[in-house]
């Protein structure tokens, strides 16, 4: 199946790119095909191709709604790690986004480096918003907000400038009698945006929204 993706994917960026605009084109954004599933037989995860049909992230290691997920690199290794906020109310979905992997024999960064909270409909003027992302944890001020609905895979990640520095799209192409469904979907980064930061988010909102 990986190896089908791979060559599909190669196809469909291709006219994917013959449809988007001059600023895609030119190469300044990062496309990725991000499939809902894991390589390994035994896990739930997900695998993130490129345009070329390069394998790029993976997440092997959750079942069900774990306290912690690990987004790896293609070898294997740990780029960020999430953790569930253990001090959070029942109605409050909160993360805690390290750098490398968390542990007592892991490299790791002291503080978490982001802090990811689903928003409340019932606190929220805007229903649209779907989770808010934080520096520190006390900052009032988001560095990020995600809107959109992540059930349909359509979701936009903007900055405190109201700039789109990511976005989920639905991959609604068919290809011999093949629909990519929903466990196939697209992760478009803007330039200046970590991509691996993005995949991040998208975790998040799966554990938050699925």
């Amino acid at each position: 199946m990986f190896f089908f993706l791979k060559s599909l994917s190669r196809s469909v960026h291709h006219q994917e790119h013959q449809e988007q605009p001059d600023y895609f084109k030119l190469g300044l954004c990062k496309s990725l095909t991000v499939w809902r599933k894991s390589l390994i037989v035994s896990c739930n995860g997900f695998t993130v191709i490129d345009s070329d049909g390069n394998l790029v992230y993976r997440v092997d290691n959750y079942k069900g709604r774990p306290k912690e997920i690990i987004l790896m690199d293609s070898s294997g290794k740990s780029i960020l790690t999430m953790q569930r906020s253990k001090n959070q109310l029942r109605l409050v979905d909160s993360w805690l986004v390290y750098g490398g992997e968390v542990g007592d024999y892991c490299c790791t960064s002291e503080k978490p480096i982001f802090y990811v909270k689903k928003s409340i409909n019932i606190l929220n003027a805007n229903p649209n918003v779907l989770a808010y992302v934080y520096r520190r944890s006390s900052d009032k001020n988001y560095a990020y907000m995600i809107e959109g609905s992540y059930s349909n895979r359509s979701c936009k990640v903007v900055d405190e400038k109201n700039r789109v520095v990511a976005e989920i799209r639905r991959k609604a192409a068919i290809i011999g009698g093949i629909s990519f469904g929903l466990e196939v979907f697209l992760l478009i980064v803007q330039p200046g945006f970590d991509p691996g930061f993005a995949m991040a988010l998208v975790l998040l909102l799966d554990q938050m929204f699925s």
